[in-house]
C-alpha cells in the first residue's frame, strides 16, 4: 500500500440516516494510506442524513471527515460529478466511491484501492458477477441479475470490452485519469456509471475488476429498471458510434486534440485506392501529406514524392518537403508531376475552389493525374440522421469538426469541372468498418456489403468519394499559346507575301 498518495473515500448519500454511521464505522482505517480522508455529500435528502453524517464523523476512527450537502438534489450522477471535482481540486491521487446505504462493503476498500494506488490500473471496479452464484446468494433479485448479465454482454460486444459487470457502483478511480475524461458532461441519472466506463474505454484507460460480496437489505431502490436499461443501451450505442466518427457527443470527446490518422490499408479505402492508382516510379505531389504515411508506401513503388503541409513532418520519405498552408498562394517553383494527391484535404480548406484554380496554373501538364478523395455528406447514415433531427460534428469522420466544406458526388464533380478539370473516374468508397470494428470477419463482411451497394448507388451508400481528374489547359496557358500561334502565323504570311511580290 502506497502511503505517499492521498486517498479520498467519497460517500454518496441520499436518505441514508439509518446506515451512514454504520458505513463509516466499517471502514478499515488501519489498512488504508495515512493520507486518507472521507467526503460525504448528502444529496438534499428528505430525512436527517446530513445531520446524522455530521454527528457520526467520529465513527471513522480518526479519519478527517468532511460533510457537505447539495443546495438542491443533483441525482446520483450529479452527486458523483461534484465529488470527483472536489477530488481534483483538492489534490487527491485516488478517489473511492462508497454508497451511504451500505450496499457495498466498506471492508473491501483496501483491496480495491491497492491496484490504483500502485498504478497498476486507472480504475478498479468491484464486481458481483466475477464469482459464480455470489450475486444471487447475496440477495440480488433474479430479474436484476438477468438484466445485469444481458446488459453487460451487450455492452461488451459494442465496446469491445471483457468486463464481468458494468453496473456495480463500487468503484475506485485515479484522480489523474478522471481529469482526462469530461465527466462533468455526464448525466445526473443512474447511468452515469455507464457513461464514465465508456469514457475510460474511449480514452484507453486501464480498468481492473475484483470480486466483491453482494448485499441487498431493506434499503430503498430509487432506480426505474426499464428506464435505466433503455438509457444504458442508448448511451452505449452513442459511445460506440461516436468512436466510429458517425455521431458526436461532447461527453465522449475524451482526447482533446484528435489522435493522428493512420493508414487504411489491406481493404478498400481512400488510401489503398489512391496508392494503387499511382504508377510505379512516378513523380508525386502529396498535398496535406500529414506524417508522410502515404509517401512511405509510394516509396515502395520507387516513386519520388514531394510533400506539402503546414507543419514540418518526418521528411525521410520525401524527395522534397514544402512547409505551406494550402489556403495561401502556392509556391511558384513547383514544377510538374505525374500525379497530384489531394486525399481528404479539400474539405478542410476555406476555399477548395481557389486551391484547385491555383494548382491548375502552377502544375498544368497534360500527363498529370489529379487523385482526390472527400467525404460524402449524402451517405445514408447522414441522411437518416437529418431525418431524426441530428447533424452532429465529431472529431473525425464525415462531420469532422475541422471540415469547413461538405460534398455530395454531384457537388464534387461540379467543383472539379468548374475549375477546369476533366473527371476521368469517380467511385464510391465504403465506410472503414475494419478501422472502426477491428480487422475481423464481421468488419470485412460489412465492408464487402457496403462496397457492393456503393458501386450500385454511390450517392447513397458511399462513405467517401474517390475521383481521378485530368488537367485542361488554364486560360493563361491558352492565351500564351494563342499569342504564340498568332505571331507564328503573321511571320509565315509576311514571308509568303515577300515571296509572291518577287515573282511579280
Amino acid at each position: 500500500m502506497s502511503d505517499s498518495k492521498k486517498l479520498l473515500i467519497f460517500v454518496v448519500a441520499y436518505n441514508a440516516e439509518k446506515t451512514i454511521e454504520s458505513v463509516l464505522s466499517r471502514i478499515p482505517v488501519a489498512e488504508l494510506p495515512d493520507a486518507t480522508e472521507v467526503l460525504i455529500i448528502d444529496d438534499s435528502s428528505q430525512d436527517e442524513t446530513f445531520e446524522k453524517a455530521r454527528d457520526s464523523r467520529g465513527a471513522a476512527a480518526g479519519l478527517p471527515v468532511t460533510v457537505l450537502r447539495t443546495p438542491e438534489n443533483q441525482g446520483y450522477g450529479g452527486n458523483q460529478s461534484i465529488g470527483y471535482r472536489y477530488a481534483v481540486e483538492n489534490g487527491f491521487d485516488v478517489v473511492a466511491l462508497v454508497h451511504g446505504d451500505g450496499q457495498y462493503a466498506p471492508e473491501k476498500l483496501p483491496g480495491l484501492v491497492a491496484p490504483v494506488l500502485a498504478d497498476e490500473a486507472d480504475a478498479c471496479f468491484g464486481s458481483r458477477m466475477m464469482e459464480k452464484g455470489v450475486a444471487l446468494k447475496g440477495g440480488m433479485p433474479l430479474y436484476k441479475y438477468v438484466g445485469n448479465r444481458i446488459l453487460t454482454v451487450l455492452q461488451n460486444c459494442l465496446l469491445g470490452t471483457k468486463l464481468t459487470e458494468f453496473h456495480s457502483g463500487y468503484r475506485v478511480y485515479s484522480v489523474d485519469a478522471l481529469s482526462k475524461v469530461p465527466f462533468k458532461y455526464n448525466t445526473k441519472d443512474f447511468h452515469f456509471d455507464t457513461e464514465i466506463i465508456i469514457q475510460f474505454v474511449l480514452r484507453e484507460l486501464r480498468i481492473k475488476e475484483l470480486p466483491i460480496p453482494t448485499y441487498y437489505g431493506d434499503e430503498i431502490c430509487y432506480v426505474n429498471g426499464l428506464a435505466y436499461a433503455w438509457h444504458v443501451v442508448m448511451t452505449t450505442l452513442a459511445g460506440k458510434v461516436h468512436g466510429m466518427g458517425l455521431f458526436y457527443d461532447r461527453k465522449f470527446d475524451v482526447w482533446g486534440e484528435e489522435k493522428a490518422y493512420d493508414l487504411k490499408l489491406g481493404y478498400v479505402s481512400s488510401h489503398s485506392m489512391a496508392i494503387d492508382a499511382v504508377r510505379q516510379g512516378s513523380t508525386v505531389l502529396d498535398l496535406a501529406c500529414g506524417r508522410g504515411l502515404v509517401a512511405g508506401e509510394l516509396r515502395k513503388k520507387d516513386c519520388r514524392v514531394t510533400g506539402m503541409d503546414r507543419v514540418p513532418v518526418n521528411e525521410e520519405d520525401f524527395e522534397r518537403f514544402i512547409s505551406h498552408d494550402l489556403d495561401d498562394d502556392l509556391p511558384g517553383d513547383l514544377g510538374t508531376f505525374d500525379h497530384i494527391l489531394a486525399l481528404d484535404c479539400l474539405e478542410h480548406l476555406g476555399s477548395p475552389e481557389t486551391l484547385l484554380a491555383r494548382l491548375r496554373v502552377a502544375c498544368y501538364s497534360k500527363e498529370c493525374s489529379l487523385i482526390l478523395t472527400a467525404p460524402n455528406i449524402g451517405f445514408l447514415p447522414m441522411r437518416l440522421g437529418l431525418l431524426a433531427g441530428q447533424f452532429n460534428y465529431g472529431k473525425r469522420g464525415i462531420l469532422d469538426l475541422t471540415h469547413t466544406r461538405l460534398f455530395t458526388f454531384k457537388s464534387f464533380r461540379r467543383l472539379l469541372e468548374q475549375e477546369g478539370y476533366r473527371v476521368v473516374k469517380m467511385r464510391g468508397i465504403p465506410a472503414p468498418f475494419v478501422k472502426a470494428l477491428g480487422d475481423n470477419a464481421f468488419a470485412r463482411l460489412l465492408t464487402w456489403i457496403n462496397r457492393v451497394f456503393a458501386a450500385v448507388w454511390p450517392r447513397m451508400f458511399a462513405y467517401q468519394i474517390y475521383a481521378e481528374a485530368e488537367f485542361t489547359a488554364p486560360l493563361e496557358h491558352l492565351l500564351r499559346k494563342t499569342i504564340e500561334s498568332g505571331t507564328s502565323d503573321k511571320s509565315d504570311m509576311s514571308d509568303l507575301s515577300d515571296s509572291e511580290g518577287g515573282e511579280q
